[in-house]
């Protein structure tokens, strides 16, 4: 009698375990689903592509940095991101050192770094084919600068 009551709470220690994992995996699962589905922000920023590069050891995601500069010969501010797209990177990899324009989604809370090392993931890319550049003359001196033409009333 005392060797099946034994293998009773064995029977039901290995159950209570293997279903505390399962709920684990589901709960897991489930909120992975959740972060990569719903999205906290949208926007977009434009700057130049300074790196993109697949990266990891079992998880390759492709990662990048964006140079946004606000004026020219200011410190640029580096925005990081993530690209889960294999055509969008390719896209990225191909304008590298050029200015684009990137529309990103905020993923908040990823439960693993296996989708990526940021929250920002790149959903589009859009090259600025525009007059304007880092080239562009700037003047220091404030009396060399244009004069407004006059309002009128």
């Amino acid at each position: 009698m005392l060797k099946n009551e034994y293998n009773v709470l064995m029977r039901r220690a290995v159950l209570s375990f293997l279903g505390i994992l399962i709920i684990g995996a589901l709960g897991f699962a489930g909120w992975a689903w959740l972060t990569l589905h719903y999205t906290y922000s949208r926007g977009e920023r434009a700057g130049y592509v300074q790196k993109i590069s697949q990266k990891g050891w079992v998880c390759k995601t492709w990662e990048g940095e964006l140079a946004m500069a606000n004026l020219p010969g200011a410190m640029p501010q580096i925005f990081f991101f993530t690209v889960p797209d294999t055509g969008v990177a390719h896209q990225i990899e191909q304008n590298a050192g050029q200015r684009v324009s990137l529309t990103y989604e905020q993923h908040r809370g990823v439960p693993t770094s296996c989708f990526g090392e940021t929250e920002y993931f790149i959903v589009k890319m859009v090259p600025i084919k525009d007059g304007y550049s880092s080239q562009m003359p700037v003047s220091t001196n404030p009396a060399a600068a244009p004069a407004a033409p006059p309002v009128k009333k």
